[in-house]
């Protein structure tokens, strides 16, 4: 029997405008808008509709507001029954919301501790993540290993987006070192990205002791289908243990590849990617053809 995966953009997929249609069209989305405004303490709203990509790019607004984008998005679908759910990253909270696992406000107040701890981790020490195209995985696995046995700086395997795209996070010397290897290798490319620090790291491990006490004082319901997480790639259902996986997602890697390739596995069919632009779209199509992939902004 085919199943239905929605799936949620991480942080990246913001853009100037956001959410503006959502909040002008539909009144329960406005309501939600205002909600997150007052529980944020700033009107995020404003500048998801209006503020510069500088201002979109600041972890305490881009990742409330891919959020509140996708989840507000969700939310005015109607008649939404997912088989199945999983978030990329950041987009793990809105899947816990799809999924009745995790309340609307409960879900906004634990990313906003989240980025702000990441914020703080970033500031820590210098990090950086560079994107990796065109290599084994494996490859970009031994490599990373081999400059942190070399060197002790911190560089590992952070994102697996789709065959031949792995994103490495860690120390800003550790990365520039991996990132000359890995095209002597043979990759096509091995680019640093203009993110904050090192998420999917150790480096992150400040901001999960941080995040590890919000999320064990926060209730958490069964869910009401499995959530597909990163750090193990599988279906969970057990709210227990979506907490322990939660929280190990900061210093994990995200398995989106393999996480796709599970559902697909246990019968997934079709997939909608809920929330703004369409990266996990492509990213889908790249690890499975055969599945439908479709889009609600």
């Amino acid at each position: 029997m085919s199943k239905h995966a929605f799936v949620f953009p991480g942080q990246g997929a913001q853009f100037s405008g956001m959410g503006k249609n959502l909040y002008e069209s539909n009144e329960n989305a406005k309501q939600l808008f205002e909600q997150a405004n007052d529980i944020l303490g700033f009107r995020i709203s404003e500048i998801m509709f209006t503020g510069t990509d500088e201002q979109l790019k600041q972890t305490n607004v881009t990742q409330p507001a891919v959020f509140l984008h996708s989840v507000i998005a969700y939310k005015t679908i109607g008649g939404a029954s997912p088989d199945m759910v999983a978030g990329h990253s950041l987009g793990e909270f809105s899947a816990l919301v799809a999924n009745n696992t995790l309340s609307f406000e409960d879900a906004l107040k634990l990313v906003s501790i989240r980025a702000g701890a990441m914020q703080k981790a970033c500031d820590v020490a210098p990090s950086t993540m560079a994107a990796v195209l065109a290599l084994d995985d494996v490859k970009v696995e031994e490599i990373c290993a081999a400059v942190q046995a070399e060197t002790g700086e911190v560089v590992v395997a952070a994102n697996y987006n789709c065959p031949g795209q792995l994103v490495i996070s860690g120390s800003v010397k550790g990365i520039e070192i991996a990132c000359d290897r890995m095209k002597a290798a043979g990759a096509k490319r091995a680019l640093v990205l203009p993110v904050g620090g090192a998420f999917h790291s150790p480096l992150m491990a400040p901001a999960r002791e941080e995040l590890a006490a919000a999320i064990q004082n926060t209730h958490f319901n069964e869910p009401s289908c499995p959530v597909y997480q990163n750090v193990v790639a599988r279906a969970v259902s057990s709210a227990a243990e979506i907490k322990t996986n939660l929280i190990d997602q900061l210093t994990g890697a995200v398995k989106w590849t393999q996480s796709v390739q599970a559902m697909v596995a246990d019968g997934a069919t079709q997939f909608t990617e809920v929330g703004p632009g369409k990266v996990l779209q492509g990213l889908i199509l790249k690890i499975d053809k055969t599945v439908q992939v479709t889009g609600v902004s």
